[in-house]
C-alpha cells in the first residue's frame, strides 16, 4: 500500500523521536524493518510512519477502508501535535529546568526534544497494568497480543496486519483471562480481566470521561482502585494520558537517582515506601514546578544506559543552531 507522504513542521530541538517513541511511554512504537530511519506504530485507530528531518516530522498514515485524502493533512497535523503535545514550546522549558537544575542541564545536551506523549486513557490503563515487573520489549509483545486477540483490524502495511487497541468492553469478556493466561500474561491476565470488569461495572465509557475531567489528586487515587495499580502506575497514566504533567511515577531506579543526586538523606530501603515515594514527588516538584512530570522523564532518560546507547547516532544529527526561546 503506497501512501502520500505529509509534512508537520517541527524543529528536531522540539520533537526527538527516538527518545520520545522509545522512551517506555507507549509500547506501540518500533522502528520500520525496511528502513531504519522511520518509525511505525499505531494511535488514533490508525498506523503512522514517522520519518525525522531536522526541520520537520514527515508522515503517512493509514486507516481502515478510508482513502487518505490529500486534502486529510490537516486534520492528521492536528492529531500529532495533540498527541506530543506540540502546543507546548519545549525549548522554552529546557531553558528554564536547566537554570534550576545542574543535572538538568547535563541531561538536556544529549536528550533534546523528548516529549510527553498524550495517549488513549484506556490503552494507557491497560499497557501499564502490562508492565508490573516487566521490561519493554515484553511488554510491547503483551500490548500487541491484546490489540490483535480483542482489537479491531485497521489494515495492512507491507504485509503486516495491525489492529486498533480493544475497547473496555471487549477487555471485560468472561473468556479474557484464561486466553491470556495462556498467552504467556501470567498474573497479569487476573489484573487485566478485574480492571477490565470493574471500569464496566462503573460505567465504562463514562468512568473513563469522568476520569479525564477529575484532578490530579482525584484521578491518582480512581486508578489505584483497579487491580495492578498502585502509586506508580497511576502516576504514568496521570502523565503520559491524562494531561497531569506534575505527575511523577517513582521506581526504584527513580529512588536511585533521587537519593544519589537530589535527596541524599533519603533511607535505605529496598522497596519504595509511600512516605519517600510523595517526599520524592514534592521535590521534584518544588525544583521543576507544574511540569516536573516532563522534566523528571527527561532526567529518567538520561540515567538509562540503553538511551544513551541508542542516542549514539541521533547525537550526531543533531541541530547545531540554538533555538530562540518565545516568552
Amino acid at each position: 500500500m503506497k501512501n502520500k507522504w505529509f509534512k508537520l513542521l517541527c524543529n528536531k530541538a522540539e520533537l526527538q523521536l527516538t527518545g520520545t517513541l522509545n522512551g517506555g511511554q507507549s509500547f506501540r512504537w518500533k522502528k520500520h524493518p525496511k528502513h531504519e530511519d522511520e518509525w511505525i506504530g499505531v494511535f488514533s485507530n490508525r498506523v503512522w510512519i514517522l520519518k525525522q528531518e531536522d526541520s520537520c516530522i514527515f508522515y503517512q498514515v493509514f486507516e481502515k477502508n478510508t482513502t487518505v485524502q490529500n486534502n486529510s493533512e490537516t486534520v492528521y497535523n492536528d492529531i500529532l501535535k495533540n498527541y506530543f503535545h506540540l502546543e507546548l514550546n519545549l525549548a522554552k522549558y529546557y531553558e528554564e529546568w536547566s537554570k534550576c537544575d545542574k543535572y538538568f542541564k547535563a541531561a538536556a545536551e544529549q536528550f533534546y526534544g523528548i516529549r510527553i506523549l498524550k495517549q488513549d486513557v484506556v490503552e494507557n490503563i491497560f499497557s501499564f497494568i502490562c508492565s508490573s515487573n516487566n521490561h519493554i520489549t515484553r511488554i510491547s509483545s503483551m500490548v500487541e497480543k491484546l490489540a490483535k486477540f480483542y482489537g479491531e483490524e485497521i489494515c495492512q502495511v507491507e504485509g503486516e496486519t495491525y489492529y486498533s487497541f480493544p475497547s473496555v468492553q471487549a477487555l471485560s469478556d468472561e473468556t479474557v483471562e484464561e486466553t491470556l493466561k495462556s498467552n504467556g500474561f501470567g498474573y497479569r491476565s487476573k489484573y487485566i480481566s478485574k480492571s477490565a470488569k470493574l471500569i464496566v461495572e462503573q460505567g465504562g465509557d463514562e468512568w473513563i470521561n469522568n476520569l479525564k475531567n477529575m484532578p490530579y489528586h482525584e484521578a491518582k487515587k480512581s486508578l489505584m482502585t483497579l487491580t495492578g495499580i498502585g502509586a506508580k502506575v497511576a502516576d504514568c497514566i496521570c502523565l503520559m494520558s491524562l494531561g497531569h504533567l506534575q505527575a511523577i511515577p517513582v521506581d526504584t531506579h527513580i529512588y536511585q537517582i533521587a537519593k544519589r543526586l537530589y535527596m541524599p538523606k533519603l533511607p535505605n530501603n529496598k522497596t519504595v515506601t509511600e512516605k519517600v515515594y510523595n517526599d520524592i514527588g514534592e521535590h521534584f516538584r518544588s525544583i521543576f514546578g507544574p511540569l516536573a512530570g516532563w522534566a523528571h522523564t527527561v532526567l529518567f532518560c538520561a540515567d538509562l544506559k540503553k538511551f544513551q546507547e541508542n542516542y549514539g547516532d541521533e547525537e550526531k544529527k543533531k541541530p547545531n543552531k540554538k533555538l530562540k526561546t518565545k516568552r
